[in-house]
Order: structure tokens, then sequence, then C-alpha cells
């Protein structure tokens, strides 16, 4: 061989592989190195692997039924994947990067194990809808994971609700001190937060649950096919009424990621609230050892990291959720390769928005409010203040901007004294309004002030008893 034709080298980066069996005829040589890196999706959608199997066992008992290919061809294909699923449940399969995806992984080892038969497995199919069907699946499970962990969530919140139903707390708004609450209804708020995350996830997986098998690469297929059957097979309520878009909607993967942040969100407002409420400026709770972390340096310290975190992580879900609709934005009809990158963030966001919701549940039922503190708070700030102004309008009929009026002179005179309202006397209220009497220093009590807000949802211990009670009901 002369110089002007080198010996070839494997190692040559100018040399290629032989052509992949995938492509049957069409591709004389192989990918190169860095083609097959990024082409391959192998590492991250092996977790697909059971939907996969699934789609594909239905897939061919349908074939069989409508005559496509044999009853023993079905069979055999049925058994051969019972074998690659043990194989890939006990750890003994490997993942080979050549293969690309979890599609051809499982086909080439079904190929190995049961021959020709597995050659007519994708008969009447593309990976185009295979793969909508197989995400499709796994989001479905995803769904009703999350479901069920916010649904343990709000058992624990409802659980020291109903312990705290008396325990007067501050509201707040603008994070100052506002009005009398009760421990339990500030809980219950979050409850009814992770109720609309829940009713997002019904929803999301009510409008998922058609199935794109039969669609195949955006036409549909000649095959006299069922795709009724394998819906069914499959627990879909319907296949999809339209082949281009069943292999081009990614729109149940946004959705999901649409609820996950969204309900990211809600934990990280929860898990904000918790921070501030183990501070010494507020104390209204305490977290055991099991929840928190010490300083490396500061030995008095006992750090809310558990809930910090969950601050944290919640933005790691919005960014799955704003990378997927990039990603989306400019795709013609139908599939593109670009839509390999939609598992990723749905797969991470899933991890993320799992293990919050498990720590947050761990908080709760972790979480040892100070009784005490929480107490002393509400003696703080004025918080009867519109209990004086509501007082004026019930008692002396006076139109309540004007009594707003009349309790903001009020105040004032307290913190001039640096008392609270009913430090104030008899004498020193009537020289703001003359009308007021001694019945007034009852309905300033807070006490009073909680028991008061007896309208439906309000705060009165009455109220949460009962919200309790019907969140148990709608909830649990």
């Amino acid at each position: 061989m002369s110089a002007e034709q080198p010996k070839p080298n494997s190692q040559d980066r100018n040399s290629a592989p032989a052509a992949s069996q995938m492509w049957g005829g069409r591709f004389a040589r192989g990918p190169a190195a860095i083609m097959e890196k990024i082409n391959a999706s192998i590492g991250f959608d092996k977790r697909l692997a059971d939907q996969d199997i699934a789609g594909s066992k239905a897939h061919a008992a349908m074939l069989a039924r409508q005559g496509i290919i044999t009853q023993a061809d079905a069979d055999a294909i049925r058994d051969g994947l019972d074998r690659v699923k043990e194989e890939i449940d006990s750890g003994a399969f490997t993942f080979k990067v050549e293969l690309e995806d979890i599609h051809m992984n499982v086909e080439a080892r079904l190929a190995e194990l049961i021959g020709e038969p597995a050659k007519r497995l994708h008969t009447g199919r593309s990976r185009n809808d295979q793969v909508a069907t197989d995400f499709k699946l796994w989001v479905r499970d995803a769904l009703d994971r999350a479901d069920q962990g916010l649904k343990a969530l709000q058992a624990a919140l409802i659980d020291l609700a109903e312990k705290h139903t008396d325990t007067v707390m501050p509201g707040f708004t603008h994070l100052q001190a506002a009005q009398p609450v009760s421990f339990g209804h500030h809980l219950l708020a979050y409850v009814e937060m992770f109720g609309r995350d829940r009713g997002r996830l019904r929803d999301a997986r009510a409008r998922l649950n058609e199935c794109p098998l039969g669609s195949a690469a955006l036409a549909g297929t000649p095959y006299p096919i069922d795709r009724f059957m394998t819906a069914e097979a499959l627990g879909f309520d319907r296949p999809t009424a339209n082949s281009l878009d069943a292999v081009s909607d990614r729109d149940f993967a946004l959705e999901y990621l649409a609820a996950a942040s969204i309900c990211g969100m809600h934990l990280s407002r929860f898990a904000e609230e918790i921070v501030l409420w183990c501070s010494a400026q507020f104390r209204f709770i305490r977290l055991t050892d099991a929840f928190t972390t010490g300083s490396s340096i500061m030995p008095q310290k006992k750090n809310p990291d558990a809930a910090e975190l969950v601050r944290a992580k919640a933005g790691r879900v919005i960014g799955s959720l704003n990378s997927l609709l990039v990603a989306m934005k400019g795709l013609p009809l139908a599939y593109s390769k670009d839509m390999q990158e939609d598992k990723e963030p749905v797969f991470e966001a899933d991890d993320t928005l799992a293990l919050c919701i498990a720590a947050m549940e761990g908080m709760v039922r972790d979480m040892q409010p100070n009784v005490p503190a929480l107490r002393e708070a509400t003696d703080r700030g004025f918080l009867n203040a519109t209990d004086l102004a509501d007082w004026l309008v019930r008692e002396l009929n006076i139109p309540f901007r004007e009594a707003h009026h009349i309790t903001g002179r009020a105040v004032k005179a307290a913190e001039d004294k640096r008392v609270g309202l009913t430090a104030l006397t008899l004498e020193e209220l009537q020289a703001i309004e003359p009308r007021i009497t001694e019945s007034v220093f009852p309905a300033l009590s807070i006490e009073a002030s909680l028991d008061s807000r007896r309208s439906f949802g309000g705060a009165s211990p009455v109220r949460v008893r009962e919200a309790v009670a019907a969140a148990r009901e709608r909830f649990l």
C-alpha cells in the first residue's frame, strides 16, 4: 500500500465504524464518535424501561390479534420482554451507548434472546410514537407519585392543625403583624394550596391520558392495527385523534412541569416561613436535630437547612419548565431530535419535587410550635386595632372609615404611652371618642378578637375545627 493510501487505523479520527444495524442499508458508514455521544440518550432514558416494555407487550398482543404477526411470535416476544425486564430489574442488563436509546437497547437484547420474532415487533410503529407513549406512561406515574406525596403532606398539616386550633399567633400582611389567627388556621392555608396543586396534577393527568401508539412516524400506518386495543391495555382513555399531533406533543410534560413549578413555589413559601419561625427573632417553632444542622464555627447555631434547601430547590423545578418551553417553542411538526431534550428536565424535576415534598412532610411531623412565644407575639403590634374599629361600627353605628380614623388616633395614643390598646383608660379612649363605654374592653381581648372571626373560612377556632374535619373529608 503506497504512502498516499495509508493503512486504515481504527483510532484515526477520520475513520468511521461500520454502519449501524439500526439504520439498515441507507448509511454506508457509522457516526463519528462525537455524533454518537451527542445523539445517545440511553444515559437518561433508561428510566423508561418499564414503560417501554409495557408498550411493546401491548403492541405485540395487538399485532397478533389483528393477524399481522403470528400468535407464536407474539408469545415469544412477550416472554422475551419479560426476561429483558428481569435482567434490567436485577441489574444484569448491559445498556449500550451505540444503540442510542432504551427502545433499541431493549429490542436488540430481545433479538439476542428470541431471534427472528423480535424483528417483527416494530411492525406498525415508529420510535416517534413509541417514545411519546413511553414518556406519557412515565409522566402519568410521576403525576400519581406527586399526588400521593402531597396527600401525605396534607395529612401531616391537618394533624398538626387539629392540635392547635386554639393556639393563637399573629397573622401577617407585608410581614407586619396584622390580626390574630390560630396556628391551625395558618397551617390549613397550606393544605388548601397543596390541594390546588393536586387538582392541577389530576387535570394534567386527565388531558395526558390519550395513547399515541400506532401513530407511527407521523402519518399513521397501513397495517390494520387496533389502536383502541393498545390504548385500553395501557390504561389510556382513548387513542390520540391526530397522528401528527401525537408524535409532536409534549404538552403533557410541560403541564407536569408547570404544576410541579407551582407546587415548588408553594413549598418554597412554606419553607421561608419555617426559616423565619425558627429564628431567634420569632421563636415560633422548634425543629429537632433530625431536620437541622450546626455551624462549623458557631456552636450555638441550629440551622433550618432542610427548609432552606426546599426553598432553593424550587428554582431547579422552575428552571426545568423553562428549559423545556425553550426547547419546544420553535419546533415545526412533527418530530425533531430537539425533543430528545424533553426527558432530563422532567426526570430532574420529578426527583427534586419528590424530595422536597418528603422533606416538608418530615419537617411538619417534626415541628414543635412554641405556644408561649406565639401568644407573646400576638400581644405586640396592636393586632386588636381592627376589633376596636369594628366595635365602633357595631355598637355606635359609626361609619367604618370614621371608625378607622378614630382607631388610628387610639393606636397613636397607646404608642406614645408604649402600651397596648387595652392598657388605655376609659377616659383616654373617651378623649378620642366620647361615646366609647367600658363594654369595649372585652371586645379587645385576643381571644375575643380571634373568636369573632366566624365568617366561613375565618380564623375562629370554631371555624378551624370545622375546616379540619372538612379537609380530612376533601383531601385524605
